[in-house]
């Protein structure tokens, strides 16, 4: 399904930009909104990629305007309740004013859909703004692609190569699931330009235990990685409870206990993706947990 148009928010950010790349390199036109105010070099990189910008202030006579005609609005805006049902709640009003078909929502985690209310800040805002979405009869798919691979050194650290070894909570044979940004882009081109996706797509790169990421580490770098466990869901529980009283942060999207509650949700193997949805479309290039890791160790 080529030429279609595709209306993407959060194009100056590191995932919608990679999002926007994969879009015009499958033929869609592209529309990205950009704030007033947004950097004339970001902009001049979007518009050297062939991508038409459509400046709004989230208000709605804007937004509308820029959704008029398009077949899929897709979301990579990141924040919190301000942005994550604030702002995408304006563009799911606007999509609906202006009876385009389709939405993408800023999802882009873990099955939230499996986990607990209450236990995942930013996983709660993803469910209440699944709500917002399934009571509209516009026709959403959400692309859950676990965590992202630089959650295996940064975000929420796992793989620790200055010491040789492999951080976990639980279980060592948990299955954990990894996907790079890239792969998460262009699954999600596919995903935008297709009239009849289904509500949700699972997907995952690379997969693997910290037993087995140990393993792989080792192969890769010839240092001998070592599983080291830092103790049961409990404790984690307790250690996320005590570092949001210690430095709240809640105006940061992603502080050091969201971090922590994420890995709660991927340990416990309560986020996990399954059936996965990695062949719907041709793409056959995913970069798989060993060649994440040879980058990393």
């Amino acid at each position: 399904m080529d030429h279609v148009a595709i209306v993407l928010a959060g194009a100056t950010r590191d995932l919608g930009g990679r999002i926007a790349l994969a879009l015009t390199r499958k033929g869609a036109e592209v529309r990205a909104i950009v704030r007033p105010g947004t950097p004339s070099a970001k902009r001049k990189l979007l518009t050297g990629q062939g991508i038409t910008l459509i400046e709004s202030g989230y208000d709605a006579p804007s937004l509308r305007a820029a959704c008029e005609g398009a077949a899929c609005i897709v979301s990579a805006l990141n924040g919190l309740e301000d942005v994550m049902l604030g702002q995408q709640g304006d563009l799911l009003d606007a999509a609906v004013a202006a009876r385009v078909p389709r939405f993408i929502p800023s999802d882009f985690s873990l099955d939230y859909t499996k986990t607990r209310p209450g236990e995942n800040r930013n996983m709660d805002l993803r469910r209440r703004f699944r709500e917002q979405l399934n009571e509209t009869l516009i026709q959403a798919t959400s692309v859950l692609n676990d965590a992202f691979s630089t959650v295996l050194t940064e975000d929420a650290p796992i793989l620790l190569p200055k010491v040789s070894r492999v951080l976990y909570w639980g279980d060592a044979d948990q299955v954990l699931d990894f996907t790079t940004k890239d792969d998460v882009a262009d699954f999600t081109a596919d995903a935008a330009m297709e009239a009849d996706a289904p509500r949700d797509l699972r997907i995952a790169g690379g997969s693997g235990s910290p037993r087995d990421i140990a393993r792989i580490a080792s192969e890769a770098s010839g240092r001998t990685y070592r599983t080291m466990r830092a103790g049961g869901m409990g404790r984690l529980g307790l250690a996320i409870r005590t570092a949001r009283t210690a430095a709240p942060s809640n105006g940061a999207v992603f502080p050091a206990w969201q971090g922590m509650q994420y890995l709660r949700d991927m340990m416990s193997g309560r986020g996990q993706l399954t059936p996965l949805d990695n062949s719907r479309y041709d793409k056959t290039d995913w970069t798989d947990i060993r060649a994440m890791i040879a980058d990393l160790a």
